[in-house]
């Protein structure tokens, strides 16, 4: 739980470099189908903050990867209405790519990194964004499909907070489960013959 947490509080004072060739934004869910939702719009906010520093510093735009598929009762796939979001919001049309058929963070970052392939762009240049909680599992699973980037937090009601940060410990518990529970056996194991010696 230390280093989770540590690792949370490092990258909530990380600071990339405006030098980036893509921005990943992670979808969170549609409310009425096809309507983007406070948190989420927090999580593109964040990305168009970022594509607009990065602008007026002089660089080359990002392409921005608004990553998410279509739920059972959405009309139309997070990764559209996220594009539309943003183009909406100044960001543009010909910098927005939209992923539709990732259903969960680990297909967000392989199915992005798809497209970041394609695009010609280095995949090891960029940033992902997503809440604040969500950057250390989000870093993980992007390692994990290729990429070796880090994440940009964005602003996530206080009162949210805590139920999703254990939300998050328990879900990379679970992603390590059988190192977990053999460290877990160990340690009880040891304490069970700690005892039997002094009783003995």
């Amino acid at each position: 739980m230390f280093s989770f947490l540590s690792s949370l509080l490092l990258f909530y004072f990380y600071r990339p470099k405006k030098d980036k060739d893509f921005i990943i934004v992670l979808g969170s869910g549609l409310i009425n189908g096809n309507q983007v939702p406070p948190l989420l719009a927090s999580r593109i906010n964040r990305g168009i903050w970022f594509y607009q520093k990065q602008i007026k510093k002089g660089k080359t735009a990002p392409y921005i990867v608004c990553t998410g598929g279509q739920g059972s009762d959405e009309s139309i796939s997070e990764g559209e209405a996220m594009r539309h979001y943003a183009i909406t919001h100044g960001v543009d049309a010909k910098h927005v790519i939209a992923e539709t058929k990732a259903k969960n963070t680990i297909e967000n970052m392989t199915f992005s990194k798809k497209i970041v392939d394609q695009l010609g762009l280095d995949v090891h240049n960029g940033i992902f964004v997503t809440s604040y909680y969500h950057l250390y599992r989000g870093a993980q699973y992007a390692r994990d499909a290729g990429m070796a980037i880090n994440g940009l937090g964005a602003k996530t009601k206080f009162f949210f907070v805590p139920n999703a940060i254990i939300r998050e410990y328990i879900a990379v518990l679970l992603a390590h489960r059988n190192f977990h529970a053999i460290i877990v056996t160990g340690l009880v194991l040891f304490a069970i013959i700690k005892s039997l010696s002094q009783i003995l």
